[in-house]
C-alpha cells in the first residue's frame, strides 16, 4: 500500500514561496496560495511604473507541475487544528505550513499628508496605482521620491530617465554601500539631474508640495514613498509569535516557535530574532531552506539550521547604468563594486537569473545552492553574549 504524500501549504507566491514549493513538489502534496494569478517580479516594479516592463511571469514557467496554485489571500491560520482560513470562505488542512508572506509597503502614520497624498512602491498594486497617477500629471511635473534605499534609487532614475523632473529626499543616501558605491551612485544621479536633498527629514506631505524639516517646501505633483517596509499582520492575527515588525519568529531552522508544523521564508521570517535583509537574493535560498526543514521532518529526520550568506546588492539606474556592489558573506559592503553601463548589465542578469533559478528548481528539484555561511552561529553566540550581559 502506497502511504499518502503530505500535505504541505505554502502561504505566498513570490520568490521564497516559490522556490520552496518548487523544491516540495516531489516529496509532498503542496498547493500554493497566492492572491494573484501571475507572479510578480517585484525587483522590476519601478520599472512597470516607468513602463518598461510588465514585471510579471504566468505561474505556469515558473512553477513545477503537481503544484496546485489557489488565488486567495489566508484571512487566518488555525495552528492548534492545521488549517488556513482562505478569504473566500474555503478551508485548507495541512500537515506544514510554509509561511512565504512576504513585505509590504507602506506610509508612516506619524507624517501628516502621508496616508492622503503619498504613494508607496513595493506591490504590485502600488505601482499599477503610481503608474496611472503618473500617467495624469504633466511630464514636466515635480516629482518627490522620499528615501534613498536601493527602492528609492531606482525609483527615481527610472523616472527620470523616462524625462520626469525628478527630487530624491532622504536621510543619508545608499547607507548600505561602500563610499565607492555610493559616488557611482551619486553620480549617476546627477547625470540624470536628480536634485538629492540629504539630512532634513519629511515632515508633512500635501497634494503640491512636501514640507520638510528644515522648513523647505519642495514641489511635488507625485509624492513617492520608499522608506522602510512592513510585512503582513496574518502571523499576529493567528495568534503566532512575531519579532516587532510583524515577521513570523523562528529557530535557526526556520520553524515557528510556537508550533513545529510551521515553518516560514523569505521577508516575513525572523530566525532567532536575526533576520536577514528584505530581499530576493535572501527570499530563494530562505525559500530552499524551508523546503529542506519540512523535508527532514517528514522524513523524521533533524533539519538543518540555515546556513546561508549574501553576495551582492545590485541596483539600476534607469536602463543604461547601474551599480553592483560587492558584499561581505555578512552583507557588509566590500570597496568593490562595478558602476556605469557593465553594473546595468549585471543588474539585468541578475534579474533574469532569479526566474531561471526557480524555473531549474520546478525541473529539477533540489538543483538550487546558495553560498554558505557557518559564520552565522557565531554572530548568534556573540549577540546571547551581549544580552546576557545586558
Amino acid at each position: 500500500m502506497t502511504e499518502q504524500k503530505k500535505r504541505v501549504v505554502v502561504l505566498g507566491g513570490g520568490y521564497a514561496g516559490v522556490m520552496s514549493a518548487n523544491r516540495l513538489n516531489p516529496h509532498a502534496d503542496v498547493t500554493l496560495v497566492n492572491s494573484r494569478p501571475q507572479f510578480v517580479e517585484r525587483i522590476r516594479l519601478h520599472q512597470l511604473v516607468a513602463g518598461n516592463d510588465d514585471a510579471i511571469a504566468d505561474y505556469p514557467s515558473v512553477l513545477g507541475d503537481g503544484v496546485r496554485l489557489v488565488v486567495d489571500n489566508a484571512s487566518r491560520i488555525d495552528a492548534d487544528a492545521h488549517t488556513v482560513a482562505l478569504a473566500s470562505g474555503d478551508t485548507l488542512a495541512y500537515d506544514y505550513l510554509v509561511y512565504a508572506v512576504g513585505s509590504t509597503g507602506s506610509v508612516p502614520a506619524g507624517v501628516p499628508g502621508a496616508a492622503e497624498f503619498a504613494y508607496p512602491l513595493s506591490e504590485y498594486e502600488q505601482a499599477q496605482k503610481l503608474r496611472s497617477r503618473l500617467a495624469d500629471v504633466p511630464r514636466s511635473a515635480p516629482i518627490v521620491v522620499v528615501g534613498g534605499g536601493l527602492t528609492g534609487i531606482e525609483a527615481a532614475t527610472e523616472f527620470a530617465e523616462a524625462g520626469r523632473s525628478v527630487t530624491l529626499v532622504t536621510d543619508v543616501l545608499a547607507p548600505t554601500l561602500s563610499a565607492g558605491g555610493r559616488r557611482s551612485v551619486a553620480k549617476q544621479l546627477a547625470r540624470l539631474r536628480v536634485c538629492v536633498i540629504e539630512g532634513p527629514t519629511v515632515e508633512r506631505v500635501a497634494d503640491d508640495h512636501v514640507l520638510l524639516a528644515d522648513g523647505r517646501r519642495v514641489p511635488s505633483a507625485v509624492t513617492v514613498w520608499t522608506a522602510g517596509f512592513g510585512v503582513p499582520g496574518l502571523a499576529a492575527a493567528s495568534g503566532l509569535t512575531t519579532d516587532e515588525l510583524g515577521r513570523l519568529l523562528t529557530d535557526e531552522t526556520l520553524t515557528s516557535v510556537d508550533h513545529p508544523a510551521i515553518v516560514a521564508a523569505g521577508d516575513a521570517v525572523s530566525p532567532s530574532n536575526l533576520p536577514y535583509r528584505m530581499s530576493c537574493q535572501a527570499a530563494l535560498p530562505l525559500g530552499a531552506q524551508a523546503a529542506n526543514t519540512v523535508i527532514s521532518r517528514i522524513a523524521g529526520e533533524r533539519p538543518a539550521n540555515v546556513n546561508h550568506g549574501m553576495a551582492a546588492q545590485c541596483i539600476s539606474l534607469g536602463r543604461r547604468a547601474g551599480t553592483f556592489q560587492v558584499n561581505n558573506i555578512d552583507d557588509s559592503p566590500r570597496k568593490l563594486y562595478v558602476g556605469g553601463r557593465l553594473g546595468a548589465v549585471v543588474k539585468e542578469q541578475v534579474c533574469r537569473w532569479t526566474l531561471k533559478w526557480m524555473r531549474d528548481e520546478a525541473e529539477k528539484p533540489g538543483s538550487y545552492s546558495w553560498k554558505k555561511w557557518p559564520g552565522r552561529q557565531r554572530l548568534l553566540a556573540q549577540a546571547a553574549e551581549v544580552a546576557q550581559v545586558r
